[in-house]
């Protein structure tokens, strides 16, 4: 722990040494609300989010707050080890695919950005399979056929498909990304329905802070708690089916592979837990568990490290760690300010497959997120690390 914050009616304890003003801001509101539990806990890769910041960490009592969640509900990160040792530049590409050079591959499995699937996938694919969408989930039950042409697709902003060297002398492939659509109308139809009854209730918490709540035990907040996990399972579907793909792909090209346990690990969600003695609501938000031992995935931006670790369950971060290296940039800003032959340069050097292709993409250049280094070194006593990995090739959305 960096820092702490004692201005508010509870502590915030930061593991970063400074913060944006916006996004501290958001943390010193969710320090003031009445329901918060012990202290707010801010991850070194913390930056302004809608509500809540991004790599907050939040324990309350008797509520949940769908804002604290976040909109891609479930977002999280897969890792697989594969028996791979190496591979070239030419084989990277031909796994990546979707180019005049190398048709195929990656690009043409996985649907990217806005695109879905042709078709509806099979519902056993989806989660719980063909029981999965009861009546008693109305925006699940919604937006389910929807889904099912959403599931085993990457998404934009900053999901990504991406293979690494690892320096435990393994390829790996990592995936990022989260529950498309279904977890966004989930997300959204909770916030509004916590809106209209903190009014109708006199709630305390202003309205600008976007920190409507909903009681745990009220019709809403059960119906909100049923379909956020929904969400958190179907975002796993949708990385697994994205994975076999990636496999795929990568036997297609080098022939005989195996492939080690998945590893996954989600980072916005909310979820019952016993801290310090009492059973509380923790909502991660761009955050992950890290209880003793948890294996747990730390991914830095495009063209830096990334890491797998171990958790050490340390309480005063209700056991939890960074998700990512976090932004320093704005997506806006980092459009307007950074060089794009510069960031192209970049990653050309340290021989990247990469996907930077114009202006419009450098949100997502490296430039415009904080030094992993930093970030890793900040939550030294929150995990320990067992494999750092270097990019080899990235697809965004």
């Amino acid at each position: 722990m960096k820092q702490i914050i004692t201005t508010e009616q509870k502590p915030i304890k930061l593991w970063l040494n400074d913060m944006e003003a916006g996004a501290l801001a958001q943390a010193r509101n969710l320090a003031n609300l009445p329901f918060v539990f012990r202290h707010i806990a801010i991850m070194p890769d913390s930056h302004q989010g809608y509500g809540m910041p991004i790599g907050g960490v939040m324990a309350t009592q008797g509520v949940v707050v769908p804002n604290a969640v976040g909109v891609d509900i479930g977002c999280g990160m897969c890792a697989l080890q594969t028996t791979i040792h190496s591979l070239d530049h030419s084989d990277l590409k031909k796994i990546i695919g979707g180019s005049r050079e190398y048709k195929g591959g990656i690009r043409s499995a996985v649907p990217v950005g806005f695109s879905h699937q042709s078709k509806k996938q099979d519902e056993t694919l989806m989660p719980g399979g063909v029981d999965s969408a009861g009546s008693h989930l109305p925006i699940v039950r919604q937006e389910y056929d929807s889904a099912r042409k959403q599931i085993g697709t990457l998404g934009g902003g900053n999901h990504f498909i991406e293979i690494q060297q690892g320096d435990d002398g393994f390829i790996w492939i990592m995936i990022h990304s989260g529950s498309r659509n279904i977890g966004f109308k989930v997300a959204h139809h909770y916030n509004k329905v916590a809106i209209a009854l903190n009014k109708k209730m006199n709630s305390p918490v202003p309205a600008n802070w976007q920190l409507a709540f909903l009681p745990l035990e009220s019709p809403e907040g059960q119906a909100y708690l049923e379909e956020m996990r929904y969400c958190v399972d179907f975002a796993l579907a949708n990385r697994k089916l994205m994975m076999e793909q990636v496999k795929q792909a990568l036997i297609d090209v080098v022939g005989d592979v195996s492939f080690g346990a998945l590893i996954n690990i989600a980072h916005n969600y909310a979820a019952l837990e016993n801290h310090f003695g009492e059973n509380v609501m923790i909502h991660r938000k761009g955050a992950t568990r890290a209880c003793q031992g948890q294996l747990g995935i730390i991914p830095g931006s495009q063209g830096a490290a990334s890491y797998i670790v171990t958790g050490k369950g340390e309480p005063e971060s209700f056991s939890s760690c960074s998700h990512g290296a976090g932004r320093k940039m704005s997506r806006t800003q980092a459009q307007k300010e950074l060089d794009l032959d510069d960031e192209i340069s970049r990653l050309d050097a340290l021989g990247v497959v990469h996907a930077l292709r114009g202006k419009s993409s450098l949100d997502e250049a490296p430039g415009a997120y904080k030094d992993i280094a930093v970030v890793m070194e900040n939550q030294a006593d929150l995990v320990d690390i067992r494999v750092q990995l270097k990019p080899l090739a990235v697809i965004k959305g």
